[in-house]
């Protein structure tokens, strides 16, 4: 038995009625689909710290999120774990005819086949095929780019630039009953000049989190235990230190 089979053949004894696990036979897509996000993101977040050890138990973690989701398919004759293989790999060869089939590597578009096979499932928008479950500055880079690929984008960074300029103006403004409205009108625009100077804004603000989360140790580290007791202006203090030494080495 290789691996593979021997994981389906754990999952499915787990999800036994009789036998299983009483945790496990209780979930459904919906209980599992939080933590199948989760595992993808500590799958990014091993890679992004480099440690190829954790990689790998993490890439376990989010094979087991596949299996454990195909199972309840399986129970519920819909499809199986081999349906799901079948799936992504009859898609990659489709996508890749410069590849697998005879189609022309110069003339072959990505965007072009994505397209066309968003019309073959019924796509009426441009904005179709853009998951609601996405983190939400990643969706809006997307919806965003696709709305660049039909024009809809201004021919330089001033545009999205003065855009974040008013939205900020109209937060500052903003009655209570418009103000929710009116940050995510800001964020999004910040996604938006983001997006058009080249950067990921997702990777972006994930790496200032790090930066903003290792400041404010070092910080708490040169206080000594008592950084919420200290003023404001000894905390900025600090904060400049932390700042300065960094750039220093």
């Amino acid at each position: 038995m290789n691996e593979l089979d021997r994981l389906l053949a754990i999952m499915t004894r787990l999800r036994d009625p009789v036998d299983g696990c009483e945790w496990d036979q209780q979930q459904t897509f919906a209980t599992i689909a939080p933590y199948t996000i989760e595992e993808a993101y500590e799958v990014a977040d091993a890679i992004e710290r480099g440690d190829h050890d954790d990689l790998r138990g993490e890439l376990g973690d989010l094979l087991l999120q596949v299996v454990f989701h195909a199972r309840i398919a399986e129970e519920a004759g819909l499809f199986a774990f081999g349906d799901v293989a079948g799936a992504i790999a009859n898609k990659m060869e489709a996508r890749h005819p410069h590849i697998f089939g005879t189609a022309d590597a110069d003339g072959f578009s990505w965007e072009a086949l994505k397209a066309a096979e968003r019309e073959a499932a019924g796509a009426t928008s441009t904005m179709d095929g853009v998951a609601r479950a996405l983190p939400a500055l990643l969706r809006a880079d997307k919806l965003q780019r696709r709305a660049a690929r039909d024009g809809f984008d201004w021919p330089d960074t001033t545009g999205q630039r003065d855009k974040v300029i008013e939205e900020m103006q109209e937060l500052a403004e903003a009655d209570p009953d418009s103000l929710e409205e009116e940050a995510g009108d800001l964020l999004f625009a910040a996604v938006n000049l983001v997006r058009a100077h080249g950067v990921d804004a997702e990777v972006a603000l994930r790496r200032a989190n790090d930066k903003f989360e290792r400041r404010y140790r070092a910080m708490e580290t040169l206080a000594g235990g008592d950084f919420a007791e200290r003023t404001l202006e000894d905390q900025e203090a600090l904060w400049q230190m932390v700042k300065a030494t960094e750039r220093a080495s």
